[in-house]
């Protein structure tokens, strides 16, 4: 009976892979909105399935605005990259070519840059051609969270009884979830976003063109704490020293080392430790798996699963080998 179950899983989780970011996203969301949602239906008196649909409104507003927004700032920017890619592709090489003979160093091969390329195209090519999996993933999303705030009483009650653990492990697991949850789908886009304005703040300052971009583009290499924003303006004060401006490279580089870099660590010590740290090894390792496995959303739970890992192991301990040294 249980390896047949464990077949079933398998087969349904299997089939189900494509939608696996709605399945997380209504997870994610649900956790977040649980306390408040409560307050409002069992305090307030709020009906249920009016108070649900609310929370669906406000999650489809919510990256629905992001998206329009980022357009109306970068779509200018980004539509030459969107529109002519190769073309794209084609003045970055030269420039990064110009770059070294000037500086008289090579640090990026032409080999390394071809490669580059091909990758960068696949990957935009599966944004595009992802449209209809992003919808498709999106009203699974609303459905689900829809069901799970309708039923959550019902759903969390049942799950508490057939959860084969200790009710202090169940208790356990159902804290850490909420923690890293939090931690993983709000703290860690925060930060980035803090580090993005950060930067683009001393790409206005030091002179560097197109900053609004540039900003962006920190902002989301800067989901890999530490080296992640380093990947960004190293390049930058490379082509501002190239360029002549000496002073502005200088500037830009001792901006970045001193204040952008340091930003990371303010705000782990401030704001993830609030709302639940997550270590920056996790962070790094998390976000390159969860990018493997969820797409976008591997951002929020790739991080969460290396510590779901941990947490499990520490259940387990828990659960059993103190039971058996005793």
């Amino acid at each position: 009976m249980l390896l047949l179950l464990l077949l079933m899983i398998f087969l349904v989780i299997k089939e189900l892979y494509v939608f696996l970011p709605g399945l997380l996203g209504a997870l994610t969301f649900y956790i977040l909105g649980r306390n408040s949602y409560f307050k409002l239906v069992y305090h307030r008196k709020w009906k249920k399935g009016w108070t649900a649909g609310l929370y669906l409104l406000v999650c489809l507003l919510l990256p629905a605005s992001l998206a329009y927004f980022t357009f109306i700032i970068l779509g200018k920017q980004l539509h030459p990259f969107f529109s002519n890619p190769a073309l794209m592709f084609g003045k970055a090489k030269e420039a990064i070519e110009m770059m070294q003979q000037k500086a008289g160093i090579s640090l990026i091969s032409e080999e390394t840059l071809n490669e580059f390329q091909k990758t960068l195209s696949v990957l935009v090519a599966r944004l595009i051609n992802s449209t209809v999996n992003l919808i498709a993933n999106m009203a699974i999303l609303l459905f689900m969270l829809y069901y799970m705030l309708l039923h959550s009483k019902e759903i969390e009650s049942y799950m508490a009884q057939k959860i084969p653990l200790k009710k202090s492990n169940i208790n356990l697991l159902a804290t850490e979830t909420i923690r890293l949850v939090k931690a993983s789908a709000i703290g860690i886009p925060l930060i980035s976003i803090i580090q993005g304005i950060t930067a683009m703040i001393g790409y206005v300052i030091f002179g560097v063109p197109d900053f609004l971009l540039w900003g962006f583009i920190t902002g989301v290499f800067a989901f890999f704490p530490i080296v992640g924003t380093m990947i960004v303006w190293i390049p930058l004060v490379i082509y501002l020293y190239v360029g002549g401006n000496t002073w502005n490279a200088t500037g830009l580089f001792f901006y970045s080392l001193i204040v952008t870099g340091n930003i990371d660590y303010i705000s782990r010590i401030t704001i993830l430790k609030k709302l639940g740290q997550v270590h920056p090894v996790i962070t790094v390792l998390g976000v390159i798996i969860g990018l493997a496995l969820f797409g976008f959303i591997g951002f929020i739970f790739g991080p969460l699963l290396l510590s779901y890992i941990m947490l499990f192991f520490k259940i387990y301990i828990n659960e059993f080998v103190d039971n058996n040294s005793g």
